[in-house]
């Protein structure tokens, strides 16, 4: 973790003396992420940490738009079911790593739905807007068949747009104590 996103004082400044740790007993509220929720204020989060959130979420993203396009390519679906099947399976796959995540940490089926959704909504809608308006406004890429390069420089060129355009949304959302600052508060 870097300097500045390390609070004086936290359970996280190992360099305060013993006594000057006043939130060694609150581990579970001090997040690793550079911020405490419980406190109202506001810490920047790191980039660092914006990029290992927003790249977790486009792997779920990815999974579920590769396989998206892939079966509505196979069942010979036109361009629009086979974009919302693909949204659709994004969103799924998004949601469902953050979903195990919480589950693996203790927290019930309930629980677990409301953190998933409350991490990784914003981040998932602002991927899937960004991914998919690009590969809508390549020339080509929609008619574009899985064995044509243009389909797939199309997709990869709009997931790496999205992680640049949601890491920052991401970066301040977690420094708010919102999107997956939510989920590291259950590790």
């Amino acid at each position: 973790m870097d300097d500045t996103t390390r609070h004086t004082g936290s359970a996280h400044d190992r360099s305060a003396p013993e006594g000057h740790r006043d939130h060694a007993g609150h581990a579970g509220h001090a997040d690793h992420m550079g911020h405490t929720a419980h406190h109202g204020g506001e810490a920047p989060a790191s980039w660092g940490t914006a990029a290992k959130a927003t790249l977790h979420c486009l792997t779920g993203c990815a999974i579920g738009e590769i396989l998206g396009m892939v079966i509505g390519t196979a069942l010979l679906w036109g361009n629009i079911p086979t974009m919302v099947l693909a949204i659709a399976l994004a969103f799924v796959f998004g949601y469902s790593f953050t979903l195990f995540a919480v589950l693996r940490a203790g927290l019930d089926l309930k629980a677990a739905i409301k953190v998933a959704l409350a991490a990784d909504t914003v981040s998932i809608a602002v991927m899937e807007l960004v991914d998919n308006a690009i590969i809508a406004l390549t020339p080509g890429a929609m008619d574009a068949h899985l064995s044509d390069g243009l389909f797939w420089s199309a997709l990869l060129g709009g997931f790496a747009v999205a992680f640049l355009v949601t890491t920052p949304v991401n970066k301040w959302m977690i420094g708010r104590g919102k999107g997956h600052a939510v989920v590291h508060s259950h590790h």
